[in-house]
């Protein structure tokens, strides 16, 4: 091994610990079975919706970040039986996010520090999390995560059915390099001021051809040469102002046009087009429907952050003091709304949608 200058090299690395290479992760959490067929169709039928052979919408729905795997369950649980009643309009995936990107410092998500604590226990957070999407997938509910890490998605993008590039990190070339490989749709978002032309430029570069540097399955550093991911679309979560707006989508659409790409324009009811109030997430809602009765074509899905319980709470020095059900990053709103919004949505955009069939 060739020797090193100390003077100089990892002067500020403290330790480090191996983790399990991807391919031995993914024996001992292996995806088989009802799990299986659930990520294959999700697969199938997110792409249909994108191609417009599938007249219906995709709903991303639930927690804002995951810190507790048996409320994941539970919320997972109460989600499946509704997907499968509003499956005639909707193709409901449950928002399953493990890593949540920060502005400065916080909790960065269930992967990076399942204990809460800062402890920063990696080995233990990508074990529970391939766990916790395997138990979701066996329930029959499809996947959605965030890509935030570039080398996380060899761990765990099997088994998600479809995947969004965030506010902070769409214009990240590297990430647009790792979208271009994935296998599952990508939504890109416009990013934190609102620019539309950030989420365009992501979806021209994830389209094409790439490289990228990663490790494989056996751990080794490698160089993955990409064909472009042929679904990938925007997503509208606002900026300085929202963009939810006929308007706004209009502009939107103007300008994918211009592009060259399909109008395939998803609808995040929360972030910069809640205005960060967790309960204005339902005028959205509401907005978009009426978008879609007025013969809006180009809008193909929504996103909702959705909890078992209402609002957020901040991480207490006593862990047994977290509130059951609430989030711990941005506040939701409870299973109950949830379940009565997207059942009146269903209801209101069903007309629309089987002309859109027609």
């Amino acid at each position: 091994m060739t020797k090193r200058v100390k003077e100089i090299d990892n002067l500020h690395i403290t330790g480090y610990e191996e983790l399990p290479t991807p391919g031995f992760l993914k024996d001992e959490y292996k995806l088989k079975g009802n799990a299986l067929k659930t990520v294959k169709e999700g697969h199938r039928q997110v792409k249909s919706i994108l191609n417009r052979d599938d007249p219906r919408l995709i709903v991303v729905v639930g927690p804002c970040s995951i810190h507790n795997p048996e409320e994941a369950i539970d919320y997972a649980k109460l989600l499946k039986p509704l997907a499968d009643e509003l499956a005639n309009d909707l193709l409901i995936l449950m928002r399953v996010y493990f890593e949540k990107p920060r502005t400065s410092v916080g909790w960065e998500g269930l992967i990076y520090d399942p204990h809460l604590d800062g402890s920063h226990r990696i080995d233990l957070g990508i074990r529970i999390g391939r766990g916790l999407m395997l138990d979701i997938a066996e329930i029959g509910l499809p996947i959605a995560i965030e890509a935030l890490d570039l080398i996380s998605p060899q761990y765990l993008q099997d088994l998600v059915s479809w995947t969004a590039i965030g506010a902070r990190t769409t214009e990240s070339p590297t990430h647009r390099k790792l979208a271009s490989g994935i296998s599952s749709a990508i939504g890109f978002k416009n990013n934190v001021n609102g620019d539309l032309m950030v989420a365009i430029n992501a979806i021209r570069s994830a389209s094409s051809n790439n490289s990228f540097i990663s490790v494989t399955e056996e751990d080794k550093v490698a160089v993955f040469r990409t064909e472009g991911n042929p679904h990938c679309h925007i997503i509208l979560r606002g900026g300085k102002s929202p963009n939810f707006d006929c308007e706004s989508v209009k502009r939107c659409e103007a300008e994918i046009v211009k592009a060259g790409y399909e109008k395939n324009i998803m609808i995040d009811c929360s972030h910069g087009n809640s205005q960060k109030n967790h309960k204005k997430q339902i005028e959205v809602l509401n907005d978009v429907a009426e978008q879609l009765k007025d013969g809006n074509n180009s809008i193909i899905g929504v996103m909702i952050e959705s909890n078992l319980e209402e609002g957020n709470q901040p991480i207490p020095d006593d862990l047994e003091e977290i509130s059951p059900g609430v989030s711990i990053t941005d506040a939701c709103i409870n299973w109950g709304t949830t379940e009565s919004i997207l059942r009146e949505f269903a209801k209101q955009v069903s007309p629309a949608l089987k002309s859109r069939s027609a």
